[in-house]
This record gives structure tokens, C-alpha cells and sequence, in this order.
């Protein structure tokens, strides 16, 4: 048994003990991890804070590999007979000889990035959030270290929680500043803009702040950034991104990442951080997490609405409302169909009512894709780990089960590894002051009203910020760095051109129906930019992607396989 490299050390984590801290200080961090996993094993994991991903050879000789709770730094792994490899990008694991998995492509579209334990390549995977693997003579045991545990507060008191949640906030912040010149990104949502307040209060230095904006309606939301640099006194930088700035830069955004990568925000995340590394910033910090950890998505709110049939009486529902509005010429009334498709979708158990309006079922897989394409994929397996990972979270609420379940997909798949990778790719370095350890333990213990109080969402964490953050950014719908791809696409010639290029090599790739990318292009376009642009943009990004490996998509015998009977693949939930 071997491994192709010695070891992985990435990251900045914070170890539970003075001890390992100072052994750590003195001899580096991985004599500190090698010895927490000696004397405390694989579950003090949980204890350890910060980010980090490692990957070496125990006492006994088996290779261990470890992610924090969020995978902000990621680790992917192959294993040939008796050797496991891993590195920190997928890619750097790959050969020509390994083929594409086209369930990773659909998987693609269905989430708009690739989740683990899959990557784009067959006998590559990444190891899941919160989560270790032992490889011991040939076989890989994968387990979770940690898992979601919500213990929400029974007799609350605002004034004592808001100061502590200051406090905790207040020392994230601080805690994620290098003594360098201190920035930040700037949206002007409520999370970056606390980011933002924050580091001047705790550092006593002006914070750099930057932001992006677009010549779009709806898409811009400059005017809010504006506020809140003038709120803090910060040292503030935009720069508003155009449709040559996407033809210029799709190619090399999209190529960078060691899989397809479908987040449309990269390309804004990507000129933000651009622009910081331009003016001197060697690390920056992000607003991501407030809305994952305190409640903030509009969908929370809408999926607590649809939990209330349930507490309605079930002779009720099986034997009035349904049979009426469901089975009877009265659900088509105009004034009923509201409460007939209410409850066609309160019906529907969670997390499969997420999925209720993915693009791939709004449009029809068999509309999109080839035949021959769709044989090869299994179409129930995106639904099969959502479930998985729903139901692993002990959450006392379907709100703070949701919570959860975007700690994984949202956070972990999707949102973080956009702005590392664009960070990365500009040049500096980015942390997560919302995701602090402290934090994350505080917002478990808050009760489902301080998160969700009636269809407020974020209630607390907006209510203990009161008097800190403008009124204007408190009340303001949630935006971010929204792309208006679809609205260039549709007026922009050489994006257009670009688009249509694209998704015209993913045609024939045998992936897409030609017939589909042909109404895509000359009707559905110009119906619904914004909506059928987000297919557009999938589809581009992923064949730039391709495009950017050689040896994608060719035909190659032998493909190395990972043996089932010897290697245990464990709980990916």
C-alpha cells in the first residue's frame, strides 16, 4: 500500500487545546494533526475550527484524509489496487486514459456544479464536507466527523443573545484579518456590508471595499454598496463588468476549475477580486454564510408555508380539500387554483419540493438531452443524495433542516468553491469570517422564530444589527452579483456568437439535442432571458470547460475502475 504524495497540509485550523496550538506554532500544523488523531481519533475532528484539508500517513501506517465542515478547502482522491492518490484539485488526478462520467455532466445541469463524492472524471472523487477517509491495506473507509446538531434555545432573551452574537462576530471578523491592508467584497446585502462595518470597528484601519456593478435593469444593485462604504468610511473601488468583459474572460473563468463549474457569480466574484489584487490586497474577506446559518433565503420562508398543511387535520385534507380541489372541476376556478396548486406542492414531501421547479424538469430531459446521453445516466440519482443528506441533520425543523442541507449544496458545492476559485485565479487569498466555528454553534442554538419570525426571514441577525447596518440594506430584498448573462446574450453579437459556439460543440458531443439549442437560440432567448439564459450559460461553461481538456470526450480502452469488493465507499450523506 502507498500513496502517490506524502502529504497534504492546506489551510489555517485552530486546534481545541493550548497544547496543539503551541506544538503546532513550533513544529508546524501537521505534527499537531498527527497527533490529535493518535491520541483523540478521527471524531475530535469536530473540534478543530478553521478551514483545512490534510492528507497523510498515520502511526500505523494508513493514509488519512481529512476536510473541514464546509470543504472550504478541498481534497479529491483516487485509488488504483493498493495506492491512493489525492491532491487538491481533481484534475491533478486525472489521466488521459480516465474517461468523463457523463452521470457527473447530468449531475451538472440538474445542480449546476458537480457535488461530491462525484467529480468529472470517473476514478476521481472528492471527499464530502465534514468528512474523513482511511485507506488500510487496499480498502477506503469514508465517515462523517461531524454532523449538523440543532439544540435551539427554550426561553430565549434578545438583548443577551444580540450581545453575544456582537461579540462572536465582532472576534470572526478579527480573527480572519492578516495584518495586511484589509478588504472586503461588497454587494451591498446584509452580510458583506457586516463584513465590511466590522472590520474597520475591530481593526481601527478603513477597510478596502469592492464592489461590481451592471449595466443591466434589475441586476444592479451599486446604489446599496454605495451606502454602506459611506456608512463605514470605507476605502471604496468599483467596476462595472460588460459583455466584452464575459467574451474575454468565459474561456479562462471556466477553464481554471478542475471541473465544469456552473455559478454565474464567478465571473463577477472573479473581476471583484481581480480588482482588490490590482490595488495591493494580498487577502480579502467574504460575506457567504449569514443567509445559510440565520435563515435568509426567500425559499425558507415559501417552504414554511407549505409545511403548514401539514398541521391541518388529515380527515381534513384526505377528505375535503383534496378530493375537491384536486379531483373535481372546481380546482380549475380561477380563484381556486392558487389553493389547488398549494396543495399539489405542500404534498409533496421535502427535499423532492426543492426540486419541483429544477430547469430539468420544467423542460424535460428528454426535450434537452440526446437519448443515447440520457441511457448512460441514472435520473433519480441527484434526488437519492439530497434525501440522504436531508435526513442526516438532527434539526427539531424543516427550516433548520434546510439550513443543513445548504451548509452542503449551496455552501460547500457551490458558493464557496466559486469565490476560493476566483480568488485563487486573481491571485490573493479570501476568508469566511459568517462561517467562524463560534458562529456556526451560536446560530444552532437560536430558535426557528429568531430565524424565520412569521416571513421575516433572518430575523435576529437583522434585528441585533439594527443601528449598525443602514436601515436602507436592512429592509433591501437580497440580490448578490447576480450575472444578466441571459439579457447580453440576447443583444450582444460576439456573446451571442460565443454562447451559441458553445453549446453547439456540446450538440456534438453527442450531450444536447440540436433540435433543443436551435428554440433555445431563435424563441426561447427572447421570452425569458434571465431563465433560459441560466441553460445557456450551463451549457457554455461547461463546454469551455471541455474544451480546455484535450482529451475529454475521446474513446480510450481500459479505463481504470475502482474495485466495489475491496473499496468501501461509506456514507456520502
Amino acid at each position: 500500500m502507498k500513496s502517490s504524495v506524502s502529504e497534504l497540509n492546506q489551510g489555517h485550523p485552530v486546534f481545541p487545546t493550548s497544547e496543539l496550538n503551541e506544538l503546532s506554532r513550533n513544529q508546524g500544523s501537521m505534527a499537531a494533526w498527527k497527533h490529535l488523531l493518535a491520541t483523540a481519533g478521527a471524531q475530535a475532528l469536530a473540534d478543530v475550527s478553521g478551514e483545512f484539508a490534510i492528507g497523510f500517513t498515520d502511526e500505523k501506517g494508513r493514509i488519512f484524509l481529512a476536510v473541514d465542515r464546509f470543504a472550504i478547502n478541498s481534497l479529491c482522491y483516487r485509488v488504483d489496487g493498493q495506492t491512493i492518490s489525492f491532491a487538491r484539485r481533481a484534475d491533478e488526478l486525472a489521466s488521459p486514459s480516465d474517461e468523463i462520467d457523463p452521470q457527473a455532466i447530468y449531475d451538472y445541469f440538474y445542480f449546476h456544479v458537480i457535488p461530491s463524492p462525484r467529480t468529472i472524471f470517473k476514478n476521481v472523487f472528492r471527499l464530502p464536507a465534514g468528512h474523513y477517509a482511511i485507506f488500510d491495506h487496499g480498502v477506503l473507509t469514508i465517515r462523517r466527523f461531524w454532523t449538523p446538531e440543532f439544540n435551539p434555545i427554550e426561553k430565549p432573551s434578545f438583548d443577551g443573545l444580540r450581545s453575544e452574537f456582537r461579540q462572536l462576530l465582532a472576534k470572526a471578523v478579527e480573527g480572519q484579518l492578516d495584518g495586511t491592508k484589509p478588504g472586503c467584497f461588497l454587494s451591498g446585502g446584509t452580510d458583506s456590508s457586516t463584513v465590511a462595518g466590522m472590520i474597520s470597528e475591530v481593526s481601527g484601519r478603513q477597510a478596502a471595499t469592492y464592489s461590481i456593478g451592471f449595466e443591466a435593469e434589475g441586476y444592479d444593485e451599486m446604489e446599496y454598496a454605495r451606502i454602506a462604504a459611506k456608512r463605514f468610511g470605507t476605502e471604496h473601488h468599483e467596476y462595472y463588468v460588460t459583455p466584452e468583459d464575459l467574451v474575454r474572460s468565459i474561456p479562462k473563468v471556466a477553464q481554471y476549475y478542475d471541473q465544469p463549474f456552473g455559478n454565474s457569480s464567478a465571473l463577477p466574484a472573479y473581476y471583484c477580486a481581480a480588482m482588490a489584487k490590482a490595488d495591493g490586497i494580498s487577502r480579502i474577506l467574504a460575506g457567504d454564510g449569514g443567509d445559510e446559518l440565520f435563515g435568509g433565503n426567500s425559499r425558507y420562508a415559501k417552504q414554511q408555508l407549505f409545511g403548514h398543511y401539514q398541521s391541518v387535520p388529515a380527515i381534513l385534507r384526505s377528505g375535503i380539500l383534496e378530493p375537491l380541489l384536486l379531483h373535481t372541476p372546481l380546482g380549475g376556478l380561477p380563484l381556486a387554483k392558487k389553493g389547488c396548486s398549494y396543495i399539489e406542492q405542500a404534498k409533496v414531501p421535502m427535499p423532492d419540493r426543492n426540486q419541483l421547479y429544477n430547469m430539468l424538469h420544467r423542460l424535460g430531459t428528454g426535450n434537452i438531452f440526446t437519448a443515447s446521453f440520457l441511457e448512460s445516466v441514472d435520473l433519480d440519482s441527484p434526488l437519492k443524495q439530497q434525501r440522504e443528506v436531508w435526513s442526516a441533520a438532527l434539526a427539531d425543523t424543516d427550516t433548520n433542516r434546510e439550513l443543513a442541507y445548504d451548509w452542503r449544496y449551496t455552501l460547500a458545492e457551490c458558493d464557496l468553491p466559486k469565490v476560493v476559485g476566483t480568488t485563487k485565479l486573481a491571485g490573493i487569498s479570501v476568508g469566511f469570517p459568517l462561517l467562524d466555528r463560534n458562529l456556526l454553534y451560536f446560530s444552532m442554538r437560536l430558535p426557528n422564530s429568531y430565524k424565520l419570525n412569521g416571513q421575516k426571514l433572518r430575523w435576529f441577525f437583522k434585528e441585533a444589527l439594527r443601528g449598525f447596518l443602514p436601515d436602507e440594506i436592512l429592509i433591501k430584498k437580497k440580490q448578490g452579483f447576480g450575472l444578466p448573462f441571459g439579457v447580453w446574450a440576447l443583444k450582444n453579437k460576439a456573446l451571442n456568437e460565443l454562447a451559441h459556439d458553445s453549446v453547439l460543440g456540446l450538440v456534438k458531443r453527442g450531450i444536447m439535442r440540436a433540435d433543443f439549442v436551435d428554440a433555445l437560440f431563435k424563441t426561447h432567448l427572447a421570452e425569458h432571458p434571465g431563465y433560459y439564459g441560466e441553460m445557456i450559460w450551463l451549457a457554455t461553461m461547461l463546454e469551455q470547460w471541455l474544451r480546455g481538456r484535450t482529451y475529454i470526450g475521446e474513446k480510450r480502452s481500459g479505463p481504470v475502475q475502482l474495485d466495489r469488493n475491496s473499496v468501501f465507499l461509506g456514507d456520502f450523506s
